[in-house]
């Protein structure tokens, strides 16, 4: 089973996509999401303290468990004026 990992702002930037698909597997949580994009990605370590997530378009904390067919997103603080 897979879930979906989408991607907003500089992570999108980085990554060169807005979405990502990620094999599920029991116990996954949000932050483990983060942390399997960062292997691949380190420079997005720095962004974990000002991460957001959202599962099924809810905000959720890291610690949100996931379910097969989840769609996870990724969501940096941005600025504008």
């Amino acid at each position: 089973m897979e879930i979906r990992v989408r991607l907003f702002a500089a992570f999108q930037e980085v990554l060169g996509t807005d979405a990502l698909p990620m094999d599920w597997q029991p116990g996954l949580r949000a932050i483990d999401v983060f942390s399997w994009v960062c292997e691949k990605h380190p420079e997005l370590a720095p962004w974990q303290p000002h991460l957001r997530f959202a599962v099924n378009y809810e905000f959720v904390p890291p610690e949100h468990s996931l379910a097969a067919g989840d769609e996870v997103a990724l969501i940096p603080p941005v600025s504008g004026g």
